[in-house]
């Protein structure tokens, strides 16, 4: 448990948090729309299990432009 206290915690939880606010979006959005280039199952995987690029990644090649 020792090591946990000595992790920069005010240096990462920004990270963390803007992790969990662009996969919300991302979501958010692809459910919406539903509307991708590529499957849509395929999209949500991404953006689940890609961490912080994931999302990123659907914002630049997954959504399909109108």
């Amino acid at each position: 448990m020792s090591e946990l206290a000595d992790i920069p915690w005010n240096l990462i939880m920004p990270l963390i948090v803007l992790q969990f606010i662009l996969m919300i979006v991302a979501l958010v959005d692809v459910i919406r729309h539903r509307r991708t280039n590529g499957p849509f199952i395929m999209w949500i995987f991404i953006i689940i299990l890609g961490n912080l690029i994931g999302p990123i990644l659907y914002f630049i090649f997954g959504r399909r432009q109108v």
